[in-house]
C-alpha cells in the first residue's frame, strides 16, 4: 500500500478533548529520540493535552517524565492510538511499519523519525522551508511525514544561506557521524568497545560489526545494519529533497567516528569571487546558527550537546582566496526532534480542532 494513501476521516470530537490542545503519542519513548522529543515538546509548549508513551516490551513499565509530569511506557497496541491526533515514531524502522497504518486509520496524523516511510513520504525540514520562504499549504487530512536527516538540515541550512552571497563553484562536506544515530545500543557498544580495548578484552561488535572506539571508519563490517553507505545516501537524498534543484551541488563523504553525541562538518566552499569573512558570516548568522569568533569557543560536540543552534566557525583558506572552510555541531538527536515538533506545529495550524479530523 502506498502511504500517501489518505485514511477516511475520523471523529475525535468528546468531552475529553480540549478544544485547543493535542492528544501525543510517542513510539519508541524508551529511545534517545522518544526521550529527547519528549523534552522538545516540552520545551517548545506545543499544545498537548496528553503525550502517550509507547514503546516494545524493553521499555514497559518504565517511568519517564513528560515536562512536570511521570508516566508509564505502555505496550503498543491498537486501542492506544484511539483519539490520538498526532503519533511520532522514534524507536526503528520495523516499529513503524508494523503500527504507523493502525495509527493512521485511527485518525492521527504521523511523524516518522526511523525513515521507514522515506520512499512513499514527504520528507520536510521546517528550518529549510522558512529560509526557503515556502508557504505553508493547508492539507485537512495529510499524508505521513518523513523528517529530514538530522545533517541534510545543517548542510542545506548552510549551503543555501552561503548561496545569498555569492555563486559556489564548487562544494565538498565530511560529516562525523555520532554513535547515538544508533541508539542507546550503538551507545553501548562504543561504551564497551573503549573499555574492553583498555583491559585487551575481546570487543563486542553486534552493532557496527567493526572497532569504532579509537578509530574512524569509511564503511562498517558486512553484518552490521544500516550500512554507512545506506545513511551516507539519506544524508544525500534529504538534503537534495528539502534543498531543491537550485541549492549548490555537494559532494559528501560520511565517516563514523569514535564519539557518543552530536555531529561534527567540515566543509568546503569555493565561490566565483574573492571571499569576504565578514559577508560570509552575515549571510550564514541568524535563526538556528551560533556563529562563534573566539579560539576557545571553536565548535564541539561538547558545546553543540543540548542546543538547537548549529555551532558555527569560519576559517579561511590561505591556499585558496577563493575558498573557505566552514566548520560545523550540531546536536543530533535535538536536530532531529525539534524538526519533528516544527513539522507537528505547522500541521496542527492547519488540522481541524474539535470536531472532524
Amino acid at each position: 500500500m502506498n502511504s500517501n494513501v489518505k485514511s477516511p476521516a475520523v471523529s475525535h470530537a468528546g468531552p475529553s478533548r480540549g478544544g485547543n490542545f493535542y492528544r501525543v503519542a510517542i513510539v519508541g519513548a524508551g529511545s534517545l529520540q522518544g526521550k529527547e522529543l519528549a523534552e522538545v515538546l516540552n520545551d517548545r509548549n506545543f499544545p498537548s493535552l496528553d503525550v502517550k508513551l509507547l514503546d516494545d516490551d524493553e521499555s514497559l513499565g518504565k517511568l519517564e517524565a513528560v515536562g512536570e509530569e511521570v508516566t508509564f511506557i505502555q505496550k503498543v497496541r491498537a486501542e492506544e492510538f484511539r483519539n490520538i491526533d498526532f503519533t511520532f515514531f522514534a524507536a526503528d524502522p520495523e516499529s513503524a511499519h508494523k503500527s504507523w497504518r493502525i495509527a493512521r486509520d485511527a485518525g492521527s496524523d504521523i511523524i516518522d523519525l526511523t525513515y521507514a516511510l522515506e520512499d512513499d513520504s514527504e520528507v520536510r525540514s521546517p528550518w529549510i522551508e522558512r529560509q526557503l520562504g515556502q508557504p505553508l499549504v493547508p492539507e485537512l487530512q495529510p499524508g505521513p511525514v518523513v523528517t529530514a536527516h538530522p545533517a541534510s538540515v545543517v548542510l542545506a541550512l548552510l549551503m543555501l544561506r552561503v548561496q545569498k552571497t555569492a555563486k559556489v563553484v564548487r562544494a565538498s562536506a565530511t560529516v562525523f557521524e555520532p554513535a547515538s544515530e544508533h541508539g542507546q545500543k550503538g551507545m553501548d557498544e562504543l561504551h564497551q568497545q573503549t573499555v574492553n580495548l583498555l583491559s585487551f578484552q575481546q570487543l563486542p561488535k553486534a552493532v557496527f560489526d567493526a572497532q569504532v572506539a579509537f578509530n574512524m571508519l569509511s564503511r562498517y563490517g558486512e553484518q552490521s545494519a544500516p550500512a554507512l553507505a545506506i545513511i551516507e545516501n539519506r544524508v544525500r537524498k534529504h538534503y537534495r529533497k528539502i534543498a531543491g534543484a537550485s541549492a549548490p551541488d555537494l559532494s559528501l563523504l560520511l565517516l563514523q567516528a569514535p564519539i557518543f553525541h552530536g555531529h561534527a562538518f567540515a566543509i568546503h566552499v569555493e565561490i566565483d569571487q574573492l571571499v569576504d569573512v565578514q559577508n560570509i558570516s552575515q549571510a550564514l548568522a541568524g535563526e538556528h546558527v551560533n556563529l562563534t569568533h573566539a579560539a576557545d569557543d571553536a565548535p564541539n560536540n561538547v558545546n553543540a550537546a543540548g542546543q538547537s543552534e548549529v555551532q558555527l566557525s569560519i576559517l579561511p583558506d590561505s591556499d585558496h582566496s577563493k575558498s573557505f572552510w566552514l566548520w560545523a555541531a550540531s546536536d543530533n538527536l535535538r536536530v532531529a526532534a525539534s524538526t519533528a515538533v516544527e513539522c507537528a506545529e505547522t500541521m496542527a495550524a492547519t488540522r481541524p480542532r474539535g470536531k472532524i479530523q
